[in-house]
């Protein structure tokens, strides 16, 4: 078992969670999913340290599976990083990193800047 922070990135994109993992692996235990309906079970399974979890997605957008991941005793300790291509990094920061009520990253953040909101999420744990 690896020392590094756990998490778990949604995305319905597969070239979003592919470049993520590729990106992230060196600093995290990576897992991804295209399917938000997965989530809660992989979250029960896997226990991350936090979900970065794409807003808009189809079937079950971001804030449905923030809010099943809020009401299960097993998974709402768990925090939620959204992640969005609607908003640009520099309104990102214009919102004091948060999105919905809820700390977030734009997709078109640099890397770096993706990992360390990341490890703020993990750090409020």
């Amino acid at each position: 078992m690896s020392d590094k922070p756990r998490i778990l990135i949604v995305d319905d994109d597969p070239a979003v969670t592919e470049l993520l993992e590729l990106k992230l692996d060196e600093l995290f235990e990576v897992r991804v999913t295209n399917d938000p309906r997965e989530v809660q079970a992989l979250v029960r399974l896997h226990q991350p340290d936090a979900v970065v979890c794409d807003i808009d997605m189809p079937g079950l957008d971001g804030g449905e599976v923030c809010f099943r991941l809020s009401q299960d005793p097993l998974t709402s300790h768990i925090p939620v990083l959204y992640l969005t291509a609607m908003v640009s990094a520099a309104e990102v920061k214009a919102l004091d990193g948060t999105l919905g009520g809820r700390p977030g990253v734009s997709k078109g953040a640099p890397v770096p800047e993706i990992a360390k909101r990341i490890l703020e999420v993990i750090a409020t744990r």
